[in-house]
């Protein structure tokens, strides 16, 4: 599965993996209590745009061969 912008936090997440790259980016969703019920439509690029973070290098990561189920 190839991870977009678009892609939601759920799916995203259940990729092995995923998780920590999220943290290592301070994604602030993960730890989040009202995210536990917007992660199904939660979008990366929503979120990276809503924190400021580096959407390109955190599609990067969760794309590299060899990572993605």
């Amino acid at each position: 599965m190839k991870i977009t912008e678009k892609t939601t936090l759920k799916k995203i997440l259940e990729q092995k993996g995923a998780e920590e790259i999220l943290k290592k980016y301070n994604l602030p969703c993960l730890t989040c209590p009202m995210a536990s019920s917007e992660i199904g439509f939660l979008k990366l690029g929503e979120v990276a745009e809503m924190y400021d973070l580096a959407l390109d290098d955190i599609l990067e990561e969760l794309n590299k061969e060899g990572r993605v189920n």
